[in-house]
């Protein structure tokens, strides 16, 4: 969270198992992902006398088993899909090839190189980091293997686990989770089933299909990334199937089997008409549920709703002094929502105030090419009766697209019609994830289309697509239809 972290302090304390040792706090936080991690370190830089209980590896889901490592094998599908293409570009290379168990150790290098800074993170600001599974034993109360530890207050940051729905064959070996998948033993799959076209689902079919696996994808709604712009799923479900990766959707999986072969059969119903796909593994990416198992002791509970702890608006649950922040609470299950939430909670704490705007939560998806969102979408202005206009660029016509031979992809803004306000951005195209801020930023201060376009963006950048969708909203790009209103 850069420049959160720059405060040194003495080093990390080392606490003995087994014993009974009341060790006073003003912050225990349970949980070292990133929205525990970053609250530590916060709360640390504000004053407050802090320790970390983690049962597992410093970095939590998002680091270890998630968006980092998931990252890392896109990285290396997509080196690889270039190198395919290459010649093209006036490059020879001949014999390309992967080495699938090599990919997973660059992944593993990467993982470990950014575990151990956040441990070195602990150290620098007097952080007490206690290995073991936390169980909360009364209000103010943390028992690690056997030591009771207590704290003005605590906050819990547990993360979540993958989701497993109830379908028959569920538990065959075979059947996967991404945590498998990512931490679990390298195998690379032929041919590989995924049950859910979300975030976590369409990004390993991006991955898998780059390099060359036969990805089948079984979506029980009637798109692929269906809480995102209608036109992203229309355009992604497009490009993924130019590339050979098969898109069922409103379908549900009623049975999953394993053949004789060792391959595993997943049984489905769509429309009426009932479907099979086959393959090596099947990948389970539904979703992932709040992880709370073990954290309450006998007698001690806060309020649930279908799994998630509930907390209000400052993030405080029923049980005095306990918080909960990240995937256990949140209904947007987000490591930088996370993280953010955590500085909130230290700042709160140590009497100050968060100035970042929570309600704004920008989403991105690390497919190929990527796609970025903030604020509301066109469909969201209208169904709110929201007096608006609508601009677009496609990007065919960006120098950086072509020289990149990017797929297909546009920018989308939504503006307030009256005051010109920007009121939301939808990209998808090459950097759509690094241009997105320039964007959040717009949205979280008001600023206006006039405003946006006093800005010069250089050429040629993927950015100066922005200047030509702002010009979209007042129909003066050269590259954009005409804008529309409501």
């Amino acid at each position: 969270m850069g420049t959160f972290f720059q405060k040194s302090s003495p080093a990390i304390k080392t606490q003995k198992r087994k014993e009974i040792i009341m060790a006073e706090f003003d912050l225990i936080v349970i949980g070292a992902g990133p929205g525990g991690y970053v609250c530590a370190i916060e709360a640390a830089h504000k004053g407050l006398k802090t320790a970390i209980v983690e049962k597992r590896d410093v970095g939590g889901t998002c680091l270890n088993r998630g968006c980092i490592p998931t990252k890392a094998l896109l990285h290396s599908a997509e080196l690889y899909e270039e190198l395919k293409k290459c010649e093209k570009y006036g490059i020879n290379v001949e014999g390309a090839s992967f080495d699938f168990g090599k990919i997973h150790e660059y992944k593993a290098g990467v993982v470990t190189k950014l575990r151990t800074g956040v441990e070195s993170l602990f150290t620098a600001n007097g952080i007490t980091l206690i290995r073991g599974a936390a169980v909360i034993t009364g209000e103010g109360k943390v028992e690690v293997d056997g030591t009771e530890y207590t704290a003005e207050n605590i906050v819990i940051a547990t993360g979540s686990t993958p989701a497993k729905p109830p379908i028959k064959g569920l538990d065959l070996e075979g059947v996967i989770t991404s945590d498998e998948l990512l931490d679990g033993e390298v195998q690379f799959d032929t041919s590989l089933i995924i049950i859910g076209g979300g975030v976590i689902g369409m990004e390993f079919a991006s991955v898998y299909a780059a390099l060359g696996t036969d990805v089948t994808v079984i979506e029980a709604m009637d798109r692929v990334l269906p809480t995102l712009d209608r036109e992203i799923s229309q355009n992604l479900s497009m490009i993924l199937k130019k590339r050979g990766v098969k898109i069922n959707t409103g379908a549900k999986v009623t049975e999953i089997k394993k053949n004789d072969d060792g391959t595993m059969t997943c049984c489905y119903e769509a429309k009426g008409k009932v479907g099979e796909a086959v393959g090596q593994r099947v990948l389970v990416a539904i979703g992932r549920r709040p992880h709370t198992e073990g954290l309450f002791g006998e007698g001690v509970e806060v309020e649930t709703e279908r799994g998630r702890i509930v907390v209000d608006g400052n993030f405080a649950t029923s049980m005095k002094g306990v918080y909960a922040i990240g995937d256990v609470s949140s209904r947007i299950q987000l490591a930088h929502l996370a993280s953010v939430q955590g500085i909130y909670i230290a700042d709160k704490l140590a009497g100050g105030e968060c100035h970042i705007d929570l309600s704004l939560v920008p989403s991105c998806i690390y497919t190929s090419p990527e796609i970025a969102a903030i604020g509301i979408t066109e469909d969201e202005a209208k169904a709110a009766g929201i007096n608006y206009k609508a601009g677009k660029v496609l990007m065919h016509s960006n120098g950086k697209t072509i020289i990149a031979d990017g797929e297909r992809g546009f920018i989308k803004l939504v503006t307030d019609g009256d005051s010109g306000k920007v009121l939301g951005a939808t990209l998808m195209c090459e950097r759509a994830t690094d241009m997105l801020s320039e964007l959040s930023t717009a949205v979280a201060n008001g600023l206006t289309v006039e405003e946006m376009l006093k800005v010069m963006r250089p050429h040629p950048t993927f950015n100066e697509a922005v200047t030509e969708a702002f010009e979209s909203i007042n129909g003066t790009s050269i590259h954009s239809a005409p804008p529309r209103r409501r």
